[in-house]
């Protein structure tokens, strides 16, 4: 009787263990769908979606209207991109993380995760099903938003170059998932809302207050001669900038679109310092940095989450 129990008590711990620390793609999937259609039935979806067609709408009318000049050059769509990009660099980190605030944690406050978890979905599955579930509804929203806007941006600008517009759609879908993988990351590593609201709040404070403080902060130091004005503080401090996610989302553009190619004085301004231009300041390197900024979050809170006490 002992050894029966003590076999089934085994079993259960390694049936625990196995169901916690696998990934089950079907279970992912059942996951990120009930999570996406949760959110197609509320406000969220619909919201977002209209919210990304008056953007480019409203963005490509007021190019139409006061860029006679930008229109006799052919620079209608570099415009647009440049605009459009100014924008959704602020909004889409906002909604991402509104979006993946609550996803984990929320339902550890409310105690659902535990039923969640009670069906044959391990915690890797949750959480890969969460993250997917969030990203699809901001890039459905986005591409419904970019599809239907393209009608009247193409009426409105008249040249119309869709290789750019495409390529704006594409990279800000990857910008807004790598923001959802922070915040759903964060999200899992914490235990109430309103942790996870402070979590949200001091990541968009990190990336568009301390990081660019960093950097001016680095420069005043060495035109001040407390830091060495070398090439190795130099590299140091593009590299930093260089890591920022907001900064790898407009070099991507860079590097998709037409808008905002580095310029022959940058080019030969570094080339005279480095010798070449450095690869952590090519646009390829900036697609590195916005992937890693999806994987890295999320590998970590896999790691982590398998860990925590529910």
């Amino acid at each position: 009787m002992s050894a029966e129990t003590g076999t089934d008590a085994s079993a259960s711990r390694t049936g625990t263990t196995s169901s916690t620390s696998s990934v089950n793609p079907d279970s992912v999937r059942a996951v990120a769908r009930k999570d996406f259609r949760d959110s197609i039935r509320s406000w969220v979806f619909w919201g977002l979606s209209i919210f990304f067609f008056m953007l480019l709408v409203a963005t490509t009318g007021i190019i139409s209207y006061f860029g006679d000049d930008i229109a006799a050059q052919g620079q209608t769509t570099t415009a647009l991109v440049g605009l459009v990009q100014g924008i959704t660099s602020l909004v889409i980190p906002l909604i991402a993380l509104i979006l993946g605030w609550k996803s984990i944690a929320g339902e550890r406050e409310s105690g659902s995760l535990k039923i969640l978890l009670s069906l044959p979905h391990s915690r890797k599955d949750v959480l890969l099903g969460k993250l997917i579930g969030r990203s699809t509804v901001l890039s459905v929203s986005l591409i419904a938003g970019f599809v239907l806007a393209a009608i009247v941006v193409a009426a409105l600008l008249g040249s119309f170059s869709v290789a750019d517009y495409a390529g704006l759609l594409a990279v800000s879908i990857l910008y807004g998932v790598a923001y959802t993988s922070l915040a759903v990351s964060l999200s899992s590593v914490t235990r109430s809302t309103t942790i996870a609201g402070a979590a949200m709040f001091g990541l968009f404070v990190l990336f568009y207050i301390i990081w660019d403080t960093v950097i001016v902060a680095l420069s005043m130091l060495m035109n001040a001669g407390y830091l060495p004005q070398n090439e190795t503080t130099a590299q140091a401090t593009l590299l930093f900038n260089s890591l920022s996610l907001n900064s790898a989302y407009q070099n991507v553009l860079s590097l998709v679109t037409s808008m905002g190619e580095t310029s022959p004085q940058t080019v030969a301004l570094l080339e005279g310092m480095f010798g070449s231009v450095p690869f952590y300041l090519q646009d390829w390197f900036s697609f590195i940095i916005l992937l890693a900024w999806i994987v890295v979050p999320i590998a970590i809170a896999l790691y982590r989450f398998d860990r925590v006490d529910l």
